[in-house]
């Protein structure tokens, strides 16, 4: 009787940690979404910013923006993650620009380093041509041809056809909400965080 009282409870647990999971991937998805109500001009300029919880000039920004601004809405500053994981694992990012140590003006906002970032604290996921493997909440990023890279979330709406979940990302002009998931080569599939 107790071990089925303890199995119960077992499963009751993993039951809502994974509820809670997926509720923070909508609410994601869901502040990604929002952002495409405010009016963004592309701006790959380098920013001064403070930290933590630095950003760039309200109404401008790049794909990385997207990103970092739909996760801090939830709580989490990609800024400071991403920093301090630098900091402490610096060898382990690509050393694309010359750097010899970290900028936590820039680092958090460069594809790469995010990608790295996702590999080594969330959940790597299938790259494929289906798109029931790319769910509300995910991080996409591409390949536009040559060294340019991107990035953007899985929003929680359908395309017109209702066969794939729609992008948000920026990639120049402003951040937009579009059918665009298999447009590019995608070359990294991730979920953060993992709890």
């Amino acid at each position: 009787m107790k071990f089925r009282w303890l199995i119960t409870i077992f499963c009751l647990a993993f039951l809502n940690s994974l509820y809670a999971q997926d509720g923070f991937f909508q609410r994601l998805a869901a502040a990604a979404v929002e952002l495409t109500k405010q009016e963004v001009v592309y701006d790959p300029g380098y920013y001064s910013i403070s930290y933590p919880n630095g950003d760039i000039p309200r109404g401008r920004g790049v794909c990385t923006d997207v990103v970092i601004r739909a996760y801090r809405a939830l709580g989490i500053d990609l800024q400071k993650e991403v920093h301090e994981d630098m900091k402490l694992h610096f060898n382990k990012y690509p050393k694309l620009w010359g750097l010899s140590t970290t900028d936590r003006n820039i680092d958090h906002r460069r594809v790469p380093n995010l990608m790295i970032f996702f590999e080594r604290h969330g959940r790597v996921k299938t790259i494929s041509t289906n798109p029931a493997d790319y769910l509300p909440g995910d991080i996409v990023c591409w390949n536009l041809g040559g060294a340019v890279t991107h990035i953007g979330i899985v929003s929680h709406k359908k395309s017109a056809d209702g066969k794939r979940f729609l992008m948000v990302h920026n990639i120049g002009r402003g951040q937009v909400l579009e059918d665009c998931l298999f447009s590019f080569r995608i070359i990294g599939h991730y979920q953060y965080p993992l709890e």
